[in-house]
C-alpha cells in the first residue's frame, strides 16, 4: 500500500497537465482587481473632464451678462449642470461670483451666488492670479466641486473623491457685471 502512494505521489509531482489551470487561478484576481480599478479611474477621469468643462461653461456664460438676475441666474446653473450628463448631479456645486480689483490692486468680492456650494462672502478679500490682476478691472470666478464616489471601492474604501475646478475670465462687453434679484 505505502508503494503505491508514494507511485501515484511520484506520477503527481512529475504531472504538468494542471499548471496552466493552477497559474490561471493565481493571476486571475490580481487581473480582475487591475480590471476593475482602470474602470474606476477611467470613470474619474472622465468625471473630472466633466468637472473642468462645466467650470468652464459656468465661466463662459455668466461673463457674457452685463446684469445678472435671480432667474437668469438659474438658467446659467441649469445649462451648467446638463454638461456634467449622464453623471448623476446631486453632489454638484455650483459657484459664480464678481470679483472687483480696485486701484491699489486690492481684489474683493461684488457679489457671489451659488447651487449646492458655497458662496463667497462679500466684500471679502480674495487672491487672483499674478497675471490677472490689474487695477480697476473686474473678474468672473466660475467655481464647481462635485463627490465622484468610485463603483468598486479601489480609490480609498467606498469613499467619494472630491474634484474640483475653478476658472477666472473677465466680462465680454462691459467693464463689469451687476447681480440683481428680480
Amino acid at each position: 500500500m505505502m508503494r503505491l502512494q508514494r507511485r501515484i505521489w511520484r506520477r503527481f509531482a512529475k504531472s504538468t497537465r494542471g499548471i496552466a489551470a493552477v497559474e490561471f487561478a493565481m493571476v486571475a484576481p490580481v487581473l480582475s482587481v487591475l480590471f476593475l480599478a482602470s474602470l474606476d479611474g477611467g470613470r474619474a477621469i472622465a468625471v473630472y473632464m466633466k468637472v473642468r468643462a462645466a467650470s468652464y461653461t459656468l465661466a463662459a456664460i455668466s461673463n457674457q451678462y452685463p446684469v445678472i438676475s435671480d432667474a437668469t441666474m438659474s438658467q446659467i446653473f441649469t445649462a451648467t449642470t446638463d454638461v456634467l450628463a449622464p453623471y448623476p448631479t446631486a453632489s454638484l456645486g455650483l459657484t459664480v461670483s464678481g470679483i472687483a480689483i480696485d486701484a491699489t490692486g486690492r481684489a474683493t468680492v461684488n457679489w457671489s451666488s451659488t447651487q449646492g456650494g458655497a458662496a463667497m462672502a462679500v466684500p471679502s478679500t480674495v487672491t487672483v492670479p499674478a497675471s490677472l490682476d490689474i487695477p480697476n478691472t473686474f473678474l468672473v470666478l466660475s467655481s464647481v466641486s462635485y463627490q465622484y464616489t468610485p463603483l468598486f471601492g479601489f480609490f480609498g474604501s467606498g469613499t467619494a473623491i472630491n474634484l474640483s475646478d475653478y476658472l477666472h475670465v473677465a466680462p465680454r462687453s462691459t467693464p463689469s457685471i451687476t447681480r440683481t434679484s428680480p
